[in-house]
């Protein structure tokens, strides 16, 4: 579907870059305006490929446009570099390695704090331009006399200097643009950034170094801004000093939002109803200064009323007029993100487990040991201030061993398991795997050894579908934690399709493969819950509470997809359900307020005197009697 929808972009693009020129004059458009959008949506791709396809939302991107801008102007006017393109591609590189140093800074935040970085470094640069370097970019006059682009085809020489032969220039630059993205998102990279949007943590928790990805999300962004303002110069024969201001960003931002983010062709949609309005306002209207006013006002009705921006507000038309409804009968929303119709209907189609004779083996490479100790823990210890989570655990488990751990609320299961994982680091102590040292690596280094795990509380991602989850965690396996194949096609990753039919047949979703993960029921999300930890091909799996919160029809399946992926794996797992817990797994570790109190099998837990006292207090007579 996904990929429909990006061929879909494609021809649009191309179809309304064809018939733009004959059709905005009559609504009003001018050849001006129609090129400030061409050049507008340059920009606006490379900042929705880092807001709305990674969720970073940054408002320095006018440092890098100015940056691309000036350079390319200065190399054309000041150097007399005979060559347009040149200069282009320069300042589009230059803006690139400035993206990439200020990304390595800026992205050591997240949230709030990389939106506000991101607004100080774009200052610094404004400070920069009108300060330090007026010299060279001409300070609050900017540099005039940029040359308009020409095209040499050996008997005649094209010459693009008025609107409509700019025009041409812009819109065939602006179609690469649109290729050349969505090329990238629908990459294994423009994947990976889907995840990260979605759930930063469990893209790293999967085996993605998501802090690479980030940074190349930023550099690309920077990459497109800086020939944006290249384009800016060339099409005004001049580059202005306010490519550099803070209101340049956000205008930008604003026109994401407008358009629709996540969707490419939205900046370039956002930016043509907001320079239409910006001309109808002052000159058609005379508002003067208070033109800002009423677009600003504009702006807080449409992203208030459509959230998803004008394109979002298009599907939704769409889908509601595709549906249809009597008359009489109320609207009712149908889209796919509307909760409870969708949970409501995933609750009657859900189908009963049924587990496949041949689980997934567990990952082996070449001189991987298969026998003895593949993960032990010594003196393992995590304070938080005064409180002592747990204490000197020694613990072991061997190739093959189903291991269970039990305790009461609050004996330290889950630090314990952020610890194996890496996920918290110990006070003290040591973790060992396969005979590896690991403490102090970090979660996404652990999973690319092969320990995975799945979360006591669901971590997935939500706005894709259950293929696009599974496809996140194998991916990882499959190309390793950091790869830039920008433009390779997920279709051709050898293993990828089979890896994800094979784990969709072992968690029972094959009839759910292109749902959305938000319109799965709980048992279901449970179930995706395991697959994303599975499909990592892990030697040791780790699982945290696997049948919380499931009704009993769904503990009885849940426990059979266990039993039916524990073949041959080695797995540990933390429950509450005792009676469920002990029939999956071969031997059990009772922790009591961070410590190891006592290890056996299933029967020799239920009759320990320790156990039955500490942690089992008044079942010890119904124990007792079985």
């Amino acid at each position: 579907m996904f990929r429909q929808r990006l061929s879909f972009v494609a021809g649009l693009t191309a179809a309304g870059l064809i018939a733009a020129p004959f059709i905005l004059p009559y609504l009003g458009f001018t050849p001006t305006t129609i090129n400030r959008i061409l050049v507008w949506g340059v920009f606006g791709i490379g900042f929705d490929i880092l807001f709305g396809f990674t969720g970073l939302l940054s408002f320095g991107q006018s440092a890098f446009f100015g940056t691309g801008g000036m350079v390319a102007a200065y190399l054309l006017t000041i150097i007399n570099l005979p060559y347009v393109m040149a200069a282009l591609v320069i300042g589009t590189i230059i803006a690139g390695i400035f993206g990439y140093l200020v990304g390595m800074i800026a992205l050591r935040r997240t949230g709030i704090y990389f939106a506000m970085i991101t607004v100080a470094i774009a200052e610094v640069f404004f400070f920069v331009e009108f300060n330090p370097l007026s010299a060279y970019t001409g300070g609050e006059n900017g540099l005039p006399g940029v040359p308009s682009p020409s095209l040499y085809l050996g008997f005649t020489t094209i010459n693009f200097n008025s609107d409509k032969s700019l025009y041409t220039f812009l819109a065939f630059w602006f179609f690469i643009g649109m290729v050349i993205a969505l090329r990238i998102v629908r990459s294994p990279v423009g994947a990976v950034l889907r995840a990260i949007r979605d759930n930063p943590l469990r893209a790293t928790a999967v085996g993605h170094n998501i802090h690479g990805y980030k940074l190349t999300a930023f550099v690309v962004a920077a990459a497109y801004a800086g020939f944006a303002g290249g384009l800016l110069g060339v099409m005004q024969g001049f580059m202005p000093p306010d490519a550099f201001m803070f209101d340049t960003s956000g205008q930008l931002v604003m026109q994401t939002a407008i358009g629709g983010a996540g969707t490419l062709l939205g900046p370039l949609l956002g930016a043509t109803v907001w320079l239409y309005l910006s001309d109808f306002l002052q000159t058609t209207l005379q508002l003067g200064a208070a033109w800002k006013l009423v677009l600003g006002v504009i702006f807080v009705l449409l992203v208030c009323f459509l959230r998803r921006g004008l394109i979002g507000g298009i599907e939704d038309l769409h889908a509601w007029l595709m549906g249809g409804r009597k008359k009489g009968e109320p609207a009712v929303d149908k889209t796919l993100t509307n909760m409870t119709l969708n949970e409501e209907k995933a609750a009657k189609d859900a189908i009963a487990f049924e587990p496949v004779s041949a689980a997934m083996p567990a990952r082996h490479r070449a001189g991987d040991p298969k026998s003895g100790i593949i993960l032990e823990a010594r003196a393992l210890t995590k304070r938080y201030g005064g409180l002592v989570a747990n204490s000197d655990i020694d613990f072991k488990v061997r190739h093959g061993e189903r291991r269970g751990i039990i305790g009461p609320n609050g004996a330290g299961k889950t630090t314990f398991f952020k610890m194996l994982t890496c996920e918290v680091p110990p006070t003290s102590g040591q973790i060992i795997f396969e005979g590896r040292n690991i403490t102090g690596l970090i979660v996404t280094d652990v999973c690319q050894l092969g320990l995975s795990k799945s979360y006591q509380i669901n971590q997935l991602f939500n706005r894709l579908t259950v293929r696009e989850n599974l496809t996140i965690a194998a991916l990882a396996d499959l190309r390793g934690k950091f790869r830039l194949d920008l433009f390779r096609d997920l279709r051709s990753i050898s293993g990828l399709d089979e890896r994800v039919s094979h784990t969709l047949d072992l968690i029972n979703l094959t009839g759910r493969v292109d749902t959305p993960v938000s319109a799965l029921a709980y048992g279901e999300k449970r179930r995706l819950e395991v697959g994303l930890a599975l499909a990592t091909n892990p030697k040791l799996l780790l699982l945290d509470e696997p049948l919380a919160g499931m009704s009993p029809r769904e503990r009885i399946e849940t426990v059979a997809l266990l039993k039916s992926i524990g073949q041959g794996r080695t797995m540990v797992i933390i429950d509450h359900d005792m009676d469920s817990l002990f029939e999956l797994v071969e031997s059990v570790t009772v922790l009591q307020e961070g410590r190891v109190l006592v290890e056996g099998t299933p029967a020799e837990i239920k009759g320990n005197a320790k156990v039955q006292e500490a942690y089992l207090g008044g079942m010890h007579d119904a124990l007792a009697a079985e």
